[in-house]
């Protein structure tokens, strides 16, 4: 039990990393991934994106601006919706790491779109909508939880994960991450 616990620390510690943003309307972003199994057990229903069932893989959930104080902003600019020729590019690795849940299936573009419309637009004086996915992908690549936990020597992280979700009722893990001198921590 010792062993499960100092894992579940770890993460803690991993998630809690600061992050600073030199930008107006907000102090930091939240980085949340989740657990595809965790957040089918969690909702009414879940249902596979048009492409496929994810890896068995924490997947992308969202990069939202976020407040000191607990607050944050969002929809900040209807002006500018999602316009998934901006990130025409991206779209394997999207769909890949940043998998759709919801029902009815889709490809992925409507959750994307609600994220960058809901938390995107609130980070426009730093990223365009190409550097925000841009940006979550690299962090996703930079804090690779699924490694990390294997890495602790838990192999049997599926039923883990499911089961510890499940107990808390948690279908996410946030991650404040730092961002100074253009260097994430």
């Amino acid at each position: 039990m010792e062993f499960k616990n100092s894992i579940l620390i770890k993460l803690l510690i991993v998630q809690c990393l600061l992050v600073c943003c030199l930008a107006q309307g907000f102090d930091f972003f939240y980085f949340v991934q989740q657990w595809p199994g965790s957040y089918c057990d969690t909702q009414q229903s879940c249902c596979y994106p048009t492409t496929g069932k994810p890896n068995s893989d924490f997947g992308i959930h969202g990069l939202w601006p976020n407040n000191d104080d607990g607050s944050y902003p969002s929809n900040c600019d209807p002006n500018n919706p999602f316009d998934q020729s901006e990130v025409s590019d991206l779209i394997s690795s999207l769909q890949t790491s940043w998998p759709t849940l919801a029902c009815p299936s889709g490809n992925g573009v409507s959750f994307w779109s609600h994220e960058w419309d809901k938390h995107g637009t609130c980070s426009e004086s730093m990223f365009d909508q190409h550097g925000y996915f841009q940006l979550a992908l690299n962090l996703k690549g930079q804090v690779d939880l699924l490694q990390i936990l294997q890495g602790a020597g838990n192999h049997n992280l599926p039923s883990t994960f499911q089961s510890f979700f499940f107990l808390t009722n948690y279908d996410q893990f946030f991650l404040k991450m730092c961002h100074a001198k253009n260097k994430i921590l």
